[in-house]
C-alpha cells in the first residue's frame, strides 16, 4: 500500500517557521573549494522524471528544503546545509548548539544565517545527541576557538563510541560508505538524488572536541544558560551513546536520531554492529510515557519538525511499534526455520505503518533491516550445510560459468532475463559473469546497465546510490575516495587501548607468526603502565602488568608521543631503554589501509 501523494501535510511541515536561507546555498573551504552546494539539487524541483521512483523523489524534495527555520518561539533549526540538521535554543546570554552538523565549514555557515537573522549572540552551550560523526564533526564551525568555558553535554560512552567506529573499520566502512552515499554519482534524474535521511554528506574538515558533561541517566536535569534540560538516556538504539530531551519551557522535545521521518538503518549498508530494534521500539515508548504532555512540538537532528501533542504521539507511537514489528515478525519466522533472505522477501508491514510516509525505508529498508535481525540472533550461517563451506566469489563464478557453458551463454541468459524484467537474476549472472572473467566488457556493460534499472527502481536512497555507483565503477574503474583525515582532536580523543588495538588490527598475521617483541609502556600523561606482546602473529596489550618480564624495549611517554610515533615520526622525546629497532621491526608488520579495494569486480 502506498501513502497518499496528494497528502501534503510534510510539505506544510517542511516549510513552517521558514526564516531565511543562504543564497546560493554553497559553502567553501579556505581554498575555495566547495564542501557543501544544495545548487545542484535544483532539478529535484520538476516532476518526477522515469528514472526515479516516485515516492524517494518525494522525499528527496523534502529534504532539499534548506534554510533557518524558527520551531517555536527562542529554538531554530538549519536544515539542508549538511546531512543533519543544528538545532540552536536561545539562552539568557547566548546560544545552546544542539548537533553541530559534519564539517566546520557548514556548521559555521549555518551559525552564520542564524546570527544574521537573530543577532550576534555568543555560543554558550553544545549539545552532541549522538556519536555519529554528523552530530559532532563540526563543532570548531561553533567554537573556532576550541571549548574554553562553554559545557559541552553528550550521553555517556560518547567519546568511546564517536572515536572507535572511525578507528576499528574505518578504512572498509569509508569506502562502502562512497556506495552508500553517492559522492561520485552525477547529481540529476539519472545519478544522485540524495540520501532519504537528508540531502549528501559535507565534506569540509571534520573535528571533535570532547564532552565536559556526561549524561548519565533517564530524568537528569541541566541547565544551561538558564535553559532547563531534561533527559532519556536510549543506549543501542540508532547509535551506542544516544540521548532525547525535553525543554520544559519551551514545552519541545528533541528526538535526536531514534524517530526521524523514515524508517531508519538497524544494520547500515556501509557496515556497522547490529542495532536492537527491541530496546529501541521500548524507548521510544518510554519517551511517549516520560514526556507526555511536555510538548508541543517535536524535532529531530533530521528532517522537520511534528507539531502538536496529538500528532506527536501518533508519529512516535507508529515508530516505536514499527521497530517493534520488524523485531517479533522476524523472530516468529525465524524461529519457524526461515532464513533472513526468506524472510525478507515476503514481509508485509501493517496497513497503518505501510500507508505511512514516515514508516518508508528511504534509509533503512525492511529487506535489509529484517535480515539484520537474522543476523543480530543467528549470525552469519542459514543452518544449511552447503552454507558451511562455500567457494569465495570468483572461483564459484569459474564454476558457475563452466556450468552454464561459458560467458557467452551467460550473457544470453542474463539478457533474456533482463528483457523479461527479472533484473535481480540478471544481476546475479552477470556477477558471476565479471568475478569469472573481469576483462569481458560486454558483461561489465551489461551488468552496469542492469543496476541502472535496479537504481532507477528503488525506493530506497541508500539503495540506489549503491546500484548507480556499482554502475559507474564497472564502467570507469575504482575511484579510491580520500583517506578519512580524523584529524588531530579526534585522534587526542583515542584512549591508549585504542591507539593499540588500531596497531594490532593492522598486523599483517602470517608476515608477523615467527616475530616476536615485548615492550614496557609507561605513560606520564596520562600516568598509567602498558605491556605489548607480539606473539603467534598477534599483538597482546597488557594493562598494569603484574608478572615481571624482561622486555625487548622500555619507553617512559606521553600519548601524544605514542600517537607520533605510530604515525612515523620516530621516537623524538621519548625515553628509550632496551632495543629501539625492534619497534622499527613492529612497523614494517604493518599493512598500509587500503580504501580503493574492488567492490563489484574481483
Amino acid at each position: 500500500m502506498t501513502p497518499d501523494f496528494s497528502d501534503t501535510t510534510d510539505f506544510e511541515d517542511a516549510d513552517r517557521g521558514f526564516v531565511d536561507r543562504l543564497d546560493p546555498c554553497t559553502v567553501t573551504d579556505a581554498d575555495g573549494r566547495a564542501v557543501w552546494d544544495m545548487q545542484e539539487y535544483a532539478f529535484l524541483s520538476g516532476d518526477c522524471p522515469d528514472t526515479a521512483d516516485p515516492s524517494l523523489w518525494r522525499q528527496s524534495q523534502l529534504c532539499a528544503k534548506d534554510g533557518l527555520y524558527e520551531v517555536t518561539e527562542g529554538i531554530y533549526q538549519l536544515r539542508g546545509i549538511d546531512l543533519s540538521n543544528m538545532t540552536i535554543v536561545e539562552g539568557e546570554t547566548g546560544v545552546l548548539v544542539i548537533d553541530p552538523l559534519i564539517s566546520q565549514e557548514t556548521a559555521a555557515a549555518a551559525l552564520a544565517l542564524y546570527r544574521k537573522n537573530r543577532g550576534d549572540r555568543p555560543v554558550t552551550g553544545v549539545i552532541y545527541t549522538h556519536s555519529h560523526i554528523d552530530h559532532f564533526g563540526g563543532v570548531f564551525g561553533v567554537l573556532p576557538d576550541g571549548r574554553g568555558d562553554v559545557p559541552i553535554l553528550a550521553p555517556e560512552g560518547f567519546l568511546e563510541h564517536a572515536v572507535s567506529e572511525n578507528i576499528y573499520a574505518g578504512t572498509a566502512m569509508g569506502r562502502r560508505a562512497t556506495y552508500m552515499y553517492g559522492p561520485l554519482l552525477p547529481k540529476g534524474p539519472r545519478g544522485h538524488l540524495g540520501a532519504g535521511l537528508g540531502t549528501n554528506t559535507s565534506t569540509g574538515r571534520p573535528g571533535l572536541i570532547p564532552p565536559t558533561v556526561d549524561i548519565t541517566h533517564t530524568g537528569q536535569e541541566e541547565t544551561v544558560d538558564g535553559i532547563r534540560i531534561l533527559f532519556q538516556v536510549t543506549p543501542g538504539t540508532e547509535a551506542p551513546a544516544e540521548m532525547n530531551f525535553l525543554f520544559p519551557d519551551h514545552r519541545a522535545l528533541c528526538m535526536a536520531e531514534n524517530a526521524t521521518h523514515n524508517l531508519h538503518n538497524l544494520l547500515t549498508l556501509r557496515g556497522a554492529l547490529v542495532r536492537d530494534p527491541r530496546a529501541w521500539s521500548r524507548y521510544l515508548d518510554q519517551a511517549i510515557e516520560m514526556f507526555d504532555g511536555g510538548y508541543d512540538v517535536a524535532f529531530a537532528s533530521h528532517h522537520w519538525p511534528t507539531w502538536g501533542r496529538d500528532r506527536v504521539v501518533k508519529f512516535l507511537s507508529e515508530q516505536r511499534d514499527l521497530y517493534q514489528y520488524l523485531h517479533d515478525q522476524t523472530l516468529r519466522m525465524l524461529n519457524a526455520g526461515l532464513t533472513g533472505i526468506e524472510i525478507a522477501e515476503n514481509f508485509p508491514l501493517p496497513p497503518a505503518l505501510e500507508s505511512a510516509w514516515h514508516a518508508r525505508g528511504y534509509y533503512g529498508s525492511v529487506s535489509h533491516n529484517v535480515k539484520a535481525i537474522y543476523q543480530r540472533y543467528m549470525g552469519w550461517f542459514d543452518g544449511n550445510p552447503t552454507s558451511l563451506w562455500q567457494h569465495p566469489p570468483e572461483s564459484v563464478a569459474t564454476r558457475y560459468v563452466e556450468c552454464m557453458g561459458g560467458q557467452d551463454e551467460v550473457r544470453s541468459k542474463a539478457t533474456q532475463y533482463l528483457e523479461r524484467g527479472d533484473l535481480r537474476f540478471a544481476a546475479e549472472l552477470l556477477k558471476h559473469a565479471v568475478f569469472a572473467d573481469p576483462s569481458d566488457d560486454a558483461a561489465k556493460d551489461l551488468l552496469a546497465r542492469t543496476y541502472e534499472q535496479l537504481g532507477f527502481g528503488a525506493e530506497n536512497a541508500t539503495w540506489r546510490n549503491f546500484y548507480l555507483t556499482g554502475a559507474l565503477e564497472l564502467r570507469g574503474g575504482i575511484v579510491a575516495p580520500p583517506l578519512s583525515d580524523l584529524g588531530a582532536d579526534m585522534l587526542s580523543a583515542l584512549t591508549i587501548d585504542q591507539i593499540f588495538d588500531s596497531v594490532a588490527l593492522r598486523i599483517n598475521g602470517p608476515r608477523a607468526w615467527d616475530a616476536t617483541l615485548v615492550a614496557e609502556w609507561h605513560f606520564t600523561d596520562p600516568e598509567a603502565h602498558y605491556r605489548t606482546t607480539l606473539s603467534n602473529g598477534a599483538l597482546i596489550q597488557t594493562v598494569a602488568p603484574r608478572t615481571p618480564t624482561q622486555p625487548d624495549v622500555t619507553l617512559t611517554l606521553t600519548k601524544m608521543q605514542l600517537l607520533a610515533l605510530f604515525a612515523g615520526r620516530g621516537l623524538e622525546g621519548i625515553e628509550v631503554t632496551g632495543d629501539p629497532s625492534k619497534l622499527l621491526a613492529l612497523t614494517e608488520l604493518l599493512d598500509p589501509p587500503d580504501n580503493a579495494f574492488p567492490i563489484v569486480t574481483p
